[in-house]
C-alpha cells in the first residue's frame, strides 16, 4: 500500500485560510524579504514533489491549481513540468468536468476517503495539497501517513485551521521527521 502525504501552507498561528476563505497570506512565500531574497525554496519544493507518483486535490484547490499551473514556464516555476506530467485526480461531487491545460484530469466521486484509499493501492506516493475539506476527511479516517507543513511567518488571528474541528474520539499523533528552517519553516511529521 502506498503513502498519502498532505501538504498544508499555514500561518504561524495555524491557519490554512483567512477568515474569508482566501490564501492571500501565501504571498509571503514568494514576496522578496528585506534582503531581496524569497523565502520559498524552489529546489526543496521540487525535491518534495519528485517523490510523488500522483496528486489528489479537493475541488477548491483543483480550481486554484488548474487556473495557474497549466502552461507555466518551467524556467520560471521549476516544479511546473513535474506537476504537469504527474497523474492528477480531483474529488468532487459537483464538478461536471476537470479541465487541465489541453486535457482533463479524472474526477473521483464521494467523500474522498474511498478515492484516496484506492489511489494508495495504485500509486506508491500520493500528494494532497491544501484541499481542507478533503484533508479533514482523510485525517478523520486515519489515512494520512505524512503531514508536511510550510509555516509562513504571518499571524492572521482567525480563519480556517488546517486541522479538522473534530477527529472522532481519538487524537491523531504524529512523530517529528524533519524540520527545515528559513523564512518559511518546513515541518514534516509521520503518523505514529
Amino acid at each position: 500500500m502506498g503513502r498519502l502525504i498532505v501538504e498544508q501552507v499555514v500561518t504561524a498561528d495555524g491557519y490554512a485560510a483567512d477568515p474569508d476563505g482566501g490564501i492571500a497570506f501565501f504571498e509571503a512565500l514568494v514576496r522578496p524579504n528585506a534582503d531581496g531574497e524569497v523565502d520559498f525554496n524552489d529546489a526543496e519544493q521540487l525535491a518534495y514533489v519528485e517523490q510523488a507518483d500522483a496528486i489528489l486535490f479537493g475541488a477548491t484547490t483543483y480550481r486554484m491549481f488548474a487556473d495557474y499551473w497549466p502552461g507555466v514556464d518551467p524556467e520560471v516555476e521549476q516544479v511546473s513540468e513535474l506537476i504537469d506530467r504527474l497523474p492528477k485526480f480531483v474529488v468532487s461531487n459537483t464538478l461536471p468536468a476537470a479541465p487541465w491545460g489541453d486535457g482533463e484530469i479524472e474526477i473521483l466521486r464521494g467523500d474522498g476517503v474511498d478515492a484516496a484509499s484506492d489511489l494508495r493501492q495504485r500509486f506508491a506516493t500520493v500528494l494532497v495539497w491544501g484541499s481542507l475539506t478533503l484533508t479533514d476527511a482523510l485525517l478523520g479516517a486515519g489515512l494520512v501517513d505524512e503531514l508536511h507543513l510550510r509555516v509562513v511567518p504571518v499571524l492572521l488571528g482567525g480563519g480556517r485551521s488546517f486541522a479538522p474541528a473534530r477527529i472522532d474520539e481519538r487524537a491523531l499523533e504524529f512523530r517529528h521527521v524533519d524540520a527545515r528552517p528559513g523564512g518559511v519553516v518546513n515541518l514534516t511529521y509521520a503518523l505514529r
